[in-house]
């Protein structure tokens, strides 16, 4: 018998004849603030963590600047990213199952999300349309995020709801909630440990045309 067949065995045994407790679900599950509130609450909570959040009508432009102030000439994105969203003035490179070797030499990310939640700050991605993989926002140092205005729920039952298909169908889900950070050690925070040190969202009304 294997480790795992002996604490699989340990388990039901304790188990027999136990009956199933119902969960309760007394927790808030819908919010109560508009559109406009819950993209104030997300955009405090974002910058909380030390992200940075813009609100653009033109994001290319937008996106352009950022990575221009951040001395970001080198983008990996998604094949599938509209292409209104990509800047001009670097290098885009389509992130064609690049290695981790390559990731890493690039200056950042561009990416699309499938939504974000208010009360955390958290921006959701399940691999969707510009989304891409997940390698693509973990690896490099620096993640450009496009988020509309409506994908931003309030709280964390609702983000979960928007996630509920993509986790049915087994798409790999990343939870995003600021820079990258730890203060494992020592209680001293570093940042980029586990992920990029910048996070910059861009906040649009809608996809661009």
């Amino acid at each position: 018998m294997t480790a795992r067949e002996e604490i699989l065995r340990r388990i039901n045994v304790a188990l027999a004849g136990a009956t199933a407790q119902p969960v309760p679900r007394a927790y808030r599950v819908a919010g109560e603030l508009d559109r406009d509130g819950r993209v104030a609450l997300f955009r405090r909570r974002v910058e909380d963590y030390g992200g940075v959040v813009l609100e653009s009508a033109a994001p290319g432009e937008t996106i352009a600047a950022v990575l221009a102030e951040r001395g970001a000439r080198r983008i990996g994105v998604s094949p599938d990213l509209d292409e209104a969203l990509l800047p001009v003035g670097v290098e885009v490179v389509a992130d064609d199952r690049l290695t981790p070797r390559q990731l890493d030499a690039l200056d950042g990310a561009l990416t699309t999300c499938a939504a974000a939640c208010a009360e955390t700050g958290t921006i959701a991605l399940d691999g969707g349309p510009g989304q891409g993989r997940r390698a693509l926002t973990l690896v490099p140092d620096l993640h450009v995020c496009v988020v509309r205005r409506d994908d931003v729920v309030e709280t964390v039952p609702e983000l979960l709801a928007r996630l509920e298909a993509s986790a049915r169908a087994g798409r790999p889900i990343v939870l995003v909630s600021g820079p990258s950070a730890t203060s494992d050690i020592e209680l001293t925070r570093v940042e980029g440990v586990h992920g990029p040190r910048r996070l910059v969202v861009v906040l649009v009304d809608r996809p661009p045309a």
